[in-house]
């Protein structure tokens, strides 16, 4: 339960300082912080099983999507006693850097009043650190590409998993691209997960060279769908279903069904696979959660690896 008090909120027992709730985080769309906390709050029961148990790692905006930005991996040392977290070694450190670990409301509302508008999970759960609990493909229009572009390289991509006896589940970034999530929860590793996507990127770009990619460099992307198979890595992470993302308006990341993907490719229509914050929360209470057998199913890896 929620309560509020002047500058406060009472989660269940954990009270957090909220300030500048009138303050324009996307000034472009006119979205205040306490819109923003809002949305979180509502869409919390669906966002949080996509993020319990994962790494956190932050995008911080303080002052909105307009003003000073950072990436944040080590959780603050102002964070409340009662958050969670995760120690994890870095060679380039040379020492560990905790993570936080959003387990409830609390949590949430909690990163994103410190201004993480954008909330990043590790692929794998702090129980293993070395066990992606999928296998993910990070699909990134180039120049004079758009998300249509991304959606039709999707389709392909739905096509050779299919293949090899995976089924995938599709989300969009929030930004201009889309995802593709390949659920395992089994015992393949990164060791495993990496080299397949590589494998599969690659089987792609040699299908359709004219329109795919799976090498970063800028300079082949132009025009192309880079498929990004280099997420599935320990110490990177992806944006979480149901994030918002900091761009000019308050977009989402968020899951789809291929009969929908398939419908903006056949219009040609970009925005049917654009979401904002009020109209994700009707389609979760329309549809429910669209990504939820990615925390269930069950897929191994076998079948992929010897064909």
């Amino acid at each position: 339960m929620v309560e509020r008090a002047a500058g406060e909120l009472d989660i269940g027992g954990r009270r957090l300082s909220i300030r500048n709730l009138d303050r324009v985080v996307f000034p472009r769309a006119g979205t205040t912080k306490a819109q923003l906390l809002d949305y979180y709050v509502r869409i919390a029961d669906t966002m949080l099983p996509h993020l319990r148990e994962r790494l956190l790692h932050m995008h911080r905006y303080p002052e909105g999507v307009e003003g000073p930005r950072f990436w944040q991996k080590g959780c603050p040392e102002h964070r409340p006693p009662w958050l969670s977290t995760t120690p994890v070694y870095s060679r380039d450190k040379g020492a560990n850097i905790d993570f936080c670990v959003v387990e409830d409301l609390a949590g949430l509302l909690w990163a994103v009043n410190i201004g993480s508008i954008e909330l990043h999970t590790s692929l794998h759960t702090r129980e293993d650190l070395h066990r992606p609990t999928v296998l993910a493909f990070d699909l990134d229009p180039g120049e004079g590409v758009d998300v249509v572009g991304c959606a039709e390289v999707a389709l392909w991509l739905r096509e050779l998993l299919a293949g090899i006896g995976l089924r995938g589940l599709a989300k969009t970034s929030g930004s201009k691209g889309l995802q593709v999530y390949v659920a395992l929860n089994g015992d393949a590793t990164y060791a495993h997960t990496k080299p397949l996507a590589r494998t599969i990127a690659e089987t792609l770009e040699a299908a359709h060279p004219e329109r795919v990619v799976s090498r970063m460099a800028k300079a082949l992307r132009a025009g192309k769908v880079l498929v990004d198979w280099g997420q599935n890595t320990e110490h990177k992470s992806m944006v979480c279903a149901y994030s918002v993302r900091a761009k000019a308006r308050p977009t989402v990341s968020t899951p789809v069904a291929w009969d929908e993907v398939e419908a903006a490719v056949a219009a040609r229509d970009p925005g049917l696979l654009v979401f904002e914050t009020e109209a994700v929360l009707r389609r979760v209470d329309e549809r429910g959660d669209l990504f939820a057998p990615v925390l269930t199913m069950r897929q191994r890896l076998d079948q992929a690896t010897s064909s």
